[in-house]
């Protein structure tokens, strides 16, 4: 016998209220509840159903769009030696991040990523806890992704010649509007987000496409610029292997060049994959995320490794400096340089576009990433799983991150970089435990080795650049206040997504239903016959229940009492030949005694009773006891959980106290 529990109420709203209907639209597809973990059916998806060339430039538009700044920060950071410290960045990419992700892809196939992974390592309130702080830096990565992009495009725009007069003192008005665009286009639908991603990256990419032929056309015809390159890097560095070292030295301060591959974990759940696969095997979708990943990490190495070339042996080293002409839009600067104005200012639309665009991916990857927790974990509001109301915060908090910084590329440079790093170093570490556990010793010490080159990476980049800390902290600190506030306010909700009776548990049900119901509630103990003896006649004396109306006792055990919402699974037993046992698993003790009532209530038509003693202790230290660990006062928060599920109080099962 099975029902499912409607703790939430309809999800339809009102019938008046046509501007919450459109809000959360949706909502009863997005919610339902999730109770196998971060990974379970990928129901919370908002579309899926897209080839996955065409996720690709979802998250392509985050990838490929680096290509406006990494050019410009590789010289700046390397000089001469851009083009070979650009190439360790690809070897990086290629053999570390790449093979990082598409295990990730293989062992977590609904979006979560990594940290589905890692949440599987710890329970209780310390794996909660664990999985709050990395979505803090996820959160950080994604957020200042957004901003950081519209912060950027803002400025290539006031800084074109036809638009840097008239346009240069209102960046900070150019960057939240282009917010506001971006949030537009995910409140009108998913599914436009991506064919919005696929003419960009294409005309983007071609367009590069274009100046990098010209560059390497003009570096023909003017062979100097190659000799010049190289006397001087040999000047400046001697030797490869000094060249090679110094290179690892500066990597790290490159590694927003790898930025794009948590994105495309995250919006996984979008890759139709084949016709037969199920949200248990998504073969299909495993094997075309690993092409997604593949693809775009080959595209971005050929494009980083021939721009940082062209770049560096075509730009004056001081037009990369701050005023200079190169300064952040260094392929901007040889698209007018050497196709003319008028292809340099496509260019530059272009390259505003796709970066005004890069916070799509960045949306979508919130927008599938923080629904998958938080609700499930009670700490955010159950409107939190519908997308539209899920955009407005982000674009709101977006806003005020915009603000603070000042739409200043520069401020928001090292947060990117620590959330991406972070998120990176975290996705190693699982898929080294992963390996490790599946014994793959060879892919578990292959894994490790990356793990150290990002922790390192993770390091230095801290240590330069400690503002991406604190504002990764900042994230932390508000994501944990909030949810903590969350899971208060919704303490007394049912929480349990259905109730299902063995055969035993039916019977016993059936046989007391042809009188009046009546349960006891015992924390079960030595669990001997003396005790459920004595249980029967305490209770017989303090509520005067007739020796012929029988009783059944339920048991709660509690598993994690860190966990929010979970189906409730109810088996009978016959202890010591006389007394009937009904034992439950959950969460917390009187969400799960009253989803049991209602649920035996629902199927028999009859008004259960149940029957407590008190609890001793304070009452504040018992709801901190029920709060943290499932337990306390449970009779009156029984009650309570009873009086908000069920507001006709002539339905609602009766609750007795001795």
């Amino acid at each position: 016998m099975t029902t499912t529990v409607p703790p939430e109420r309809s999800a339809t709203p009102p019938h008046g209220s046509r501007l919450r209907a459109w809000l959360l639209e949706g909502l009863s597809d997005m919610g339902k509840h999730q109770t196998a973990g971060a990974d379970a059916a990928a129901e919370t998806a908002p579309h899926k159903g897209q080839r996955w060339w065409r996720v690709m430039c979802l998250t392509g538009v985050d990838y490929f769009s680096t290509l406006g700044y990494q050019p410009g920060i590789a010289a700046l950071a390397a000089g001469l030696l851009s083009p070979v410290a650009t190439i360790v960045l690809v070897v990086v990419t290629l053999a570390g991040a790449l093979p990082v992700y598409r295990r990730v892809a293989e062992e977590s196939p609904h979006g979560a990523g990594s940290i589905a992974m890692l949440e599987r390592l710890l329970s209780f309130w310390k794996g909660k806890l664990f999985v709050l702080t990395l979505l803090g830096f996820a959160a950080t990565d994604f957020l200042i992704t957004m901003t950081l992009s519209a912060a950027d495009a803002s400025t290539h725009l006031v800084e074109n010649p036809h638009f840097s007069g008239a346009l240069h003192s209102h960046q900070m008005i150019i960057t939240l509007i282009l917010l506001a665009l971006l949030g537009a286009v995910f409140l009108k639908g998913f599914l436009e987000a991506i064919g919005i991603a696929v003419v960009l990256v294409g005309v983007y990419l071609a367009l590069n496409v274009a100046v990098v032929v010209a560059g390497f056309w003009h570096v023909a015809t003017a062979g100097h610029v190659v000799t010049d390159w190289s006397h001087g890097l040999t000047a400046e560095r001697g030797n490869v292997f000094v060249m090679i070292g110094v290179s690892l030295l500066i990597f790290p301060k490159l590694a927003l060049g790898m930025s794009g591959f948590e994105t495309g974990v995250a919006v996984m759940p979008n890759v139709s994959g084949d016709p037969d696969d199920t949200e248990e095997h998504p073969a299909g979708r495993i094997r075309d995320t690993k092409k997604l990943l593949t693809t775009a990490a080959l595209i971005m190495s050929a494009f980083l490794i021939c721009t940082s070339f062209i770049t560096t042996v075509l730009i004056p080293k001081k037009e990369f400096e701050t005023g200079g002409q190169a300064n952040g839009r260094a392929l901007a600067y040889l698209a007018h340089e050497y196709l003319g104005s008028a292809f340099g200012t496509v260019y530059d639309f272009s390259t505003i576009a796709i970066l005004w665009f890069a916070g799509a991916s960045a949306m979508a990857g919130l927008l599938n990433l923080m629904p998958r927790y938080l609700p499930r974990y009670g700490m955010a509001p159950h409107w939190a799983r519908a997308v539209r109301p899920m955009v407005l915060v982000f674009i709101l908090v977006a806003f005020l991150v915009t603000w603070i910084f000042d739409a200043s590329v520069d401020k928001q440079g090292g947060a990117y970089a620590t959330g991406v790093l972070v998120l990176m170093s975290s996705a190693a570490l699982a898929v080294t435990i992963a390996a490790r556990e599946a014994r793959q010793r060879r892919w578990a010490v292959g894994f490790a080795v990356i793990s150290v080159v990002f922790l390192y990476t993770t390091v230095v980049n801290v240590v330069e650049r400690p503002d991406g800390v604190k504002i990764g902290a900042c994230f932390i600190a508000g994501i944990i206040l909030v949810s903590l506030l969350s899971r208060l306010a919704r303490a007394f909700e049912l929480r349990v997504t259905g109730v299902e009776l063995d055969p035993m548990a039916q019977r016993f049900v059936r046989d007391i239903a042809s009188r009046r119901i009546r349960f006891i509630a015992n924390e079960p103990g030595l669990r001997d016959a003396a005790e459920y003896r004595d249980k029967v006649q305490q209770i017989r004396a303090d509520n005067d229940i007739p020796a012929e109306d029988d009783l059944v006792f339920v048991e709660v055990t509690v598993t994690d009492a860190s966990d929010f919402e979970s189906a409730l699974q109810v088996t009978g037993h016959v202890l010591h030949g006389r007394y009937r046992v009904l034992s439950l698993e959950s969460s917390s003790v009187p969400n799960a005694l009253a989803a049991l009532l209602l649920h035996v209530r629902d199927t028999t038509g009859c008004k259960p009773h149940i029957y407590f003693e008190w609890t001793e202790g304070g009452p504040f230290a018992n709801f901190l006891r029920f709060f943290l660990f499932g337990h306390g006062e449970v009779a009156p928060v029984t009650r309570e959980v009873l009086r908000e599920a069920e507001p006709d109080r002539a339905r609602r099962p009766r609750v007795h106290v001795g």
